[in-house]
Formats: structure tokens, sequence, C-alpha cells
């Protein structure tokens, strides 16, 4: 078994990647990488899973395969340190999913919260296509193809990740141990957790239009920033606001650093003391947004100007792209070598097998 600690993570290309992806996994995946704490890292932009619920729109998940390599570059991931890759092209990923069709039931895939939770946003109902059902198979097959130990997610992904540990667990019990049972990576800052949207809904989404988008103009960010949902009683300055459900407090929770207060609100020490002031009264919410998109700002303007300079070169990106798929291919092969050997399927290799054939049909 892989003694190497190795990281597989991913999304779906539906549109330009926003700050509730980027507080929630990208940040992080960029220290990661940086950390040099692990051996590989896989990032792949999960085109066929974004086609299980896309399947009449194919060229909206075309053309945001790019949107999303070039938001991936523009935080920080690095080629020469990440292997970026698109899902679809790796075919290894697919006869992997169909042998792990088996090692689940149609009952335990109903139970999984992420699924039900997904189809009811979709008003799916009934009318559930087998390909978005089959999500959690699908995304157990990606970690396993690459042996990866470890998947940073937001919580929301928890339950994903423990049935891709119950379907290695089960290939393992029956075939021998031949997988890597996966470990979650969450969030360290429990306000990245979960970033909800602008209008304070729980989740912040493209289909919902209420996402800051990392490549945003510094215009587009203001407007988003000032227009965003707050205590809907605090309706004038001296009327204490409630922080718990407030957007605006979330988003500095999961941005605001120590060292933001001297720059952009020096009458204030911390966090704390300015949660306190609103708590109490006396503290108007465009004085806290003016501080948040002071922040916001600071946070997203290298990134969009990183993105800037790539956009510049498309064919590069592609270039890239393909060199990931290529090198991604590689590692998938091998460990389908190693499935299809445990499951005993791998008749042109197994000499053993030739052999003992030969002598029961020889009469020997």
């Amino acid at each position: 078994m892989s003694k190497e600690k190795i990281i597989l993570t991913g999304d779906r290309p539906t549109g330009r990647l926003h700050i509730g992806h980027y507080v929630g996994s990208l940040r992080r995946r960029v220290e990661l990488q940086n950390s040099g704490l692990y051996d590989k890292i896989f990032v792949f932009i999960a085109d066929a899973q974004a086609l299980t619920d896309n399947v009449d729109n194919p060229e909206k998940v075309r053309q945001n395969v790019i949107e999303v390599a070039l938001d991936y570059l523009a935080c920080g991931l690095d080629p020469a340190k990440s292997t970026i890759f698109i899902q679809s092209q790796i075919a290894e990923l697919c006869e992997l999913s169909f042998y792990f069709m088996n090692m689940v039931t149609v009952s335990r895939l109903q139970r999984n919260p992420t699924v039900k939770a997904e189809i009811q946003l979709r008003n799916f109902d009934a009318s559930i296509p087998v390909g978005f059902f089959t999500y959690p198979i699908s995304q157990t097959a990606d970690i396993a193809a690459f042996k990866a130990t470890t998947v940073p997610v937001g919580e929301d992904q928890e339950p994903m990740l423990e049935q891709a540990r119950e379907i290695v667990r089960r290939f393992n019990y029956i075939y021998g141990e031949t997988l890597v049972e996966p470990e979650i990576l969450l969030p360290e800052n429990a306000a990245c957790l979960r970033l909800p949207g602008t209008d304070g809904k729980a989740k912040m989404s493209k289909s919902l239009g209420n996402c800051i988008y990392l490549s945003d103009s510094a215009d587009e960010v203001q407007k988003k920033v000032k227009g965003m949902y707050t205590d809907p009683d605090h309706l004038r300055v001296q009327d204490p606001g409630k922080v718990e459900g407030n957007p605006v407090f979330t988003y500095l929770d999961a941005f605001c650093r120590p060292e933001h207060f001297g720059l952009y609100l020096p009458e204030y020490p911390n966090l704390d003391e300015l949660k306190a002031h609103y708590q109490r009264g006396g503290l108007g919410d465009m004085k806290v947004k003016g501080f948040l998109n002071s922040i916001m700002q600071e946070t997203l303007e290298p990134i969009r100007n990183r993105r800037k300079e790539f956009e510049k070169d498309i064919p590069a990106i592609y270039d890239m792209l393909k060199k990931g798929c290529d090198a991604a291919r590689e590692v998938a092969a091998a460990t389908l070598d190693d499935v299809r050997k445990a499951m005993k399927i791998n008749y042109f290799d197994d000499t053993k097998l030739i052999a003992e054939q030969v002598k029961k049909f020889s009469g020997e």
C-alpha cells in the first residue's frame, strides 16, 4: 500500500469560482501545495460530474473549464507543484465508477444527506438523472484512482467522504488491501466551513446570484458588498444589531486579519470590539461594509491581476491542462491495473491463470 501523502480535490466548471470556493478550499489548497508536506497534489476540473445536471447544456460546461483553470492559476495553484487536469479526459475513472457501483446500494445513496440536499435544490424530485444520483460513487472513483490520502473539502461534503470511505473499505474487504481510505481535511477557520451568500441565504450559489466572484472588478465587488444583507432589525445607527447570521460579520470572520484594523479602521483594536459596538448600537452598517470592502479589495486585487496576465496566453493554459491530463491518466491507469488484478479480471496479464487453464484442458 502507498505510504505517500496525496491530496485530491476539485471543482465543477459551472461558472467562475467565487469567494466561497476561495475560503472553503482554494486558499487552503495553495497553502497545502506550498507546505511541502504532501508528495503529490491532484486538482481536477469536474466537467463529467457537471454534465450530470447540465446534460442539455454542454457548452456551459465547456466554456467554464477555462474559467476554472484561470481562477486556479490566479489563486496560486502551480502546475509545477500540482497536477491540474480535466475529469472527462481520464477514461479510467468511468471504469472504476462502474466497478464501485456494485459496492453500494440504492437505499444507501438515498440516505446521503448531501445528495438529498442537492436533489431538493435542483427540484429533481423523482426525475433524478442516474449520473447525478450516483455522484458519490464517481467521486469515490476520483479519489481512489489517485490513492488520495487527504481530501480538503467543506463540511457539506463530509457525507460524501464518509461514503467514499465505506466503498473503499468494502472493496478492500472483498478483494484485499488495494485502495487507500481517504481522510477529510476541513477548513481551520470555522467561518470558512460554509460562507453564506450576499443575500443572507445559507449557501453562496451561482444560480442564486448571491456570489462575489474572484474575477469581479473592484467596482463590482464594492457594489455587492454595499448591497449585502445585514440584520433586518438594525434600521438606525443607534439600534443594537445582531452579529449572528449577519453575512457581513461572517465574511469578516473569514477574511479579516488583525493588521486590517490598523490599515482601514484604526479606531477599533480588533474584530471583537467592532462586534461589541455593533451589538450595543451606535455603529452603522455602511461603516462595517466599508471596512469589509477594503479587506475584500486587498484580497481580490492580486488574484484579479494575476488572472489578467494568464488570460493573455490561453493556448498555454490548454497546454498546461493537457500535460496535467497525461500525467493524471498514467497514475489512474496504474491504480486500475491494481484493481483489475484484485478483482481477477486481468486475464491477459495473469500467466498463472493461463497456465492453470492449459493444464485443465490438456487433461493433465
